[in-house]
């Protein structure tokens, strides 16, 4: 059963999930339609879901309308990203990062999800490249806006995993505006 979305007023936990989907035709991402700006997989708060598998099932679910096949763990890692939800004054999320096979069609979340698509990786590596620039200040905040590149958060974790590649100073460039 999907899980209702939090409302407002939800307190962040400061734990998230994010879902790594591929297939043939890429790595399934979408525009986010909420805070924060920009092109990503799924991902959420674990919330009352108790598990990071648990979670991570249920945002599959509830964002791309797919089933979670199988899930398997890559990492574990605390980011200092920001977040929509009001908060303890810590600013940051332990994330659990998982690889997932899904089935069923794409039924995108319409309070949470624009354009979702496949991308293959080097159409990855121009949207990381076009967030490092954004970081940089050479694209400015509304012309990010219009055109986003990746989450911000989304750029090293897929340098960890060694889906796109970007220089460690660019990385805590990018870590700046998370």
């Amino acid at each position: 059963m999907t899980q209702p979305l939090p409302s407002a007023e939800t307190r962040c936990d400061h734990t998230s999930v994010g879902v790594l989907i591929s297939s043939p035709a890429g790595l399934l991402v979408f525009d986010r339609a909420t805070f924060p700006l920009g092109m990503a997989p799924v991902a959420g708060h674990i919330d009352s879901h108790g598990s990071p598998q648990r979670a991570a099932v249920a945002e599959v679910a509830e964002e791309v309308g797919l089933t979670v096949t199988r899930l398997h763990l890559l990492r574990k890692v605390w980011a200092p990203n920001r977040c929509r939800r009001p908060n303890d004054g810590t600013v940051g999320h332990q994330w659990t990062i998982f690889e997932a096979q899904a089935s069923g069609e794409i039924r995108p979340s319409a309070r949470e999800v624009r354009t979702p698509r496949w991308i293959h990786p080097d159409e990855l590596q121009q949207q990381a490249q076009r967030t490092a620039a954004y970081a940089a200040g050479q694209v400015s905040e509304a012309e990010f806006t219009a055109r986003p590149g990746l989450a911000a958060v989304w750029v090293r974790f897929l340098h960890d995993l060694q889906l796109v590649t970007m220089p460690s100073d660019i990385l805590d460039q990018i870590d700046r505006v998370i």
